[in-house]
C-alpha cells in the first residue's frame, strides 16, 4: 500500500493540528475560559489594620495580622507583609505593609494601608430580638415517633 501525501483528504489535518498548537501559546485569551485567582503572602485587610495599636507586643500584632512573609536577621524589630493577587488572570495587584517595633511593642506602621480612625464601637448588650417559632409541616420521622408519644 502505498500512501499519498498529496491527497487533500490528509492535508486538513495536519493543518488543523498545526493551527492549534501555533494557538496554544495564547490560550489565556479565549473568551469563556476559566481564570484562577492567584493569592499569594499573607493576606491584608484595612480591617486588620485597624485593629492594630501603638504599644502592642509582637505577640498581640501576629494574633492580629498573623506571621509576617518575611523577619531579617538583622532587623528583628521589622516586620515585612506583602500580598499579591492576580484575579482572574488580570493585571496583578500588590499591597506591603511593615510594622516596627521597640523593645517588643509597635511604634510605628509603613507601607499600603494607614490605620482608620473610626472609633471602635461596641454592640450594645441589653438588645433582644423575639424570633417568632415558624410552623412546619412534621416530617415522617416526626409522624412515626408521634404515635409512640413524646
Amino acid at each position: 500500500m502505498h500512501l499519498n501525501f498529496r491527497n487533500h483528504n490528509m492535508r486538513k489535518p495536519l493543518v488543523l493540528i498545526i493551527a492549534l498548537s501555533a494557538s496554544a501559546c495564547s490560550i489565556e485569551r479565549i473568551p469563556g475560559i476559566y481564570r484562577v485567582d492567584i493569592h499569594q503572602g499573607n493576606i491584608l485587610s484595612q480591617e486588620m489594620v485597624d485593629q492594630l495599636k501603638p504599644g502592642m507586643t509582637k505577640r498581640q500584632a501576629a494574633f492580629v495580622m498573623g506571621t509576617p512573609l518575611l523577619q531579617d536577621a538583622f532587623h528583628s524589630d521589622r516586620w515585612e507583609y506583602v500580598y499579591s493577587n492576580e484575579p482572574g488572570g488580570d493585571e496583578r495587584v500588590e499591597k506591603k505593609l511593615s510594622l516596627i517595633f521597640e523593645e517588643d511593642e509597635l511604634i510605628g506602621i509603613q507601607g499600603d494601608f494607614r490605620p482608620g480612625n473610626f472609633p471602635s464601637i461596641e454592640p450594645a448588650k441589653d438588645v433582644s430580638i423575639n424570633i417568632p417559632k415558624i410552623k412546619r409541616e412534621k416530617t415522617l420521622w416526626e409522624m412515626i415517633t408521634g404515635v409512640f408519644g413524646d
